[in-house]
Order: C-alpha cells, then structure tokens, then sequence
C-alpha cells in the first residue's frame, strides 16, 4: 500500500487523466458513431459511401498511427494549440467512433422494417424516423456489444503513455525514477483497470434490467 499512498500525486493525476481520455473519448464515439451509424443505413447513396470510407479507412488505421497524426500530425496544420490529452481524447474517440458505428448499425438492423415503413408512411422524415421510432429499439439489443467496445476504450487509453501523456498506462516509468517496483506498480494498475471493467460491467447489467423491464 505505500506504493499508493506514499504516490498519492501521480495516482491521483494518472488516475484522472485515463478518466478524462475514457469519458470525452466515450462521448465523442458516441457522437459520431451514431451520425456515421445512421449514415450506413441512410437511404443516400452518398452519405452511404461517406460512412463506409469513414469505417474502412478508420478502424484499419492501428490505433497508435491515429494517436501519432494528432499527436505530432495536428501542430503543424496551423489549428489552435490543444494539450496532448484534449488530443488523446480527439484520437481514440474518432477511432472508437467506428466501432461504435458499427455496433448501432447492426443494432438498427435488428428493428423490424416495417417499423420504419409505418413511420415514413405517416410523414416522419428520415431522422425523425431514426431518433424517434428505430434507434431507440436498436438501443436495446446493442447494449452488450457496445459496452464491449467501452471496455476496449478503457484498455486503449495506455496508448497514450506513448506520447507524453501521464496516465495510468505511464504511472510505472513517473514511478520508478521514485525506486518504487515496478512490478508492484503494474500489479495496482491492473486492479485499478480490473475494478474500472467490472464497474462498466456493472452498468451493463443496470442498462439490460433497465430496458428488459421497459419492454
């Protein structure tokens, strides 16, 4: 325990930006993943092939390229300066974004047609009949899936040790220049991990009871 409490410093902004990155990654996929979702199932051939090279060209880049093009990439195209963990939640949240698109597209497959058919019948435009009739429904079958992709978020945060960012995926180098083990440190880094996942896993079973009972 003196690892820990003797450390509290580093723990405490390890701890906080592999946090930060998780939940503004999270909600950035979100986001696009559900315009580029509904952008995969859109009945315009254009916004079809706009979501398509999106996925393809996205989640086949390894996930340490898109981390190097913001990282190194972004400072010389001239944008306003962000720090490299506003970056870091630039990076993974696009490339999640693709995972997360996907997993709503088959979820949106799942709703029967003739639910979105009954609603186009009755006048609802294409995104009313997204937002109001199919992805609520997609929601619950995609539950699973989608908090598996969390999870990976969660894991893909280290990536960002590699570029300077101070998280728990960098806490054992900070630490060592202390003489702490570093295996002691890996093994408190995995039980931190180990309790970040059952706590999603916790959510998911909250979601799933959640919604089943909604039915």
């Amino acid at each position: 325990m003196d690892v820990i409490f003797g450390n509290t410093d580093l723990w405490g902004r390890a701890l906080g930006n592999t946090l930060t990155i998780f939940l503004g990654g999270a909600v950035l996929a979100l986001v696009i993943g559900l315009i580029v979702g509904a952008m995969r199932v859109s009945p315009i051939p254009i916004a079809r092939g706009v979501g398509t090279v999106y996925v393809n060209l996205i989640r086949n880049t390894p996930l340490t390229l898109v981390f190097f093009f913001f990282i190194f990439g972004y400072p010389q195209l001239g944008l306003p300066k962000l720090s490299t963990t506003i970056l870091a939640i630039l990076a993974i949240g696009i490339y999640t974004a693709t995972y997360v698109a996907e997993v709503l597209r088959a979820g949106i497959n799942t709703v029967p047609v003739g639910q979105a058919e009954a609603a186009r019948a009755i006048g609802l435009p294409f995104g009313q009949v997204m937002t109001l009739v199919v992805l609520p429904q997609a929601f619950r079958s995609v539950v699973p899936p989608m908090m598996s992709v969390f999870i990976a978020l969660l894991k893909n945060t280290t990536v960002a040790a590699g570029f300077s960012v101070l998280d728990l995926g960098a806490i054992r180098s900070y630490l060592s220049e202390r003489g702490e083990n570093a295996l002691v440190v890996l093994l408190w880094v995995a039980v931190i991990f180990v309790a970040l996942v059952l706590l999603l896993s916790w959510l998911q079973r909250y979601l799933e009871n959640k919604w089943r009972i909604a039915r």
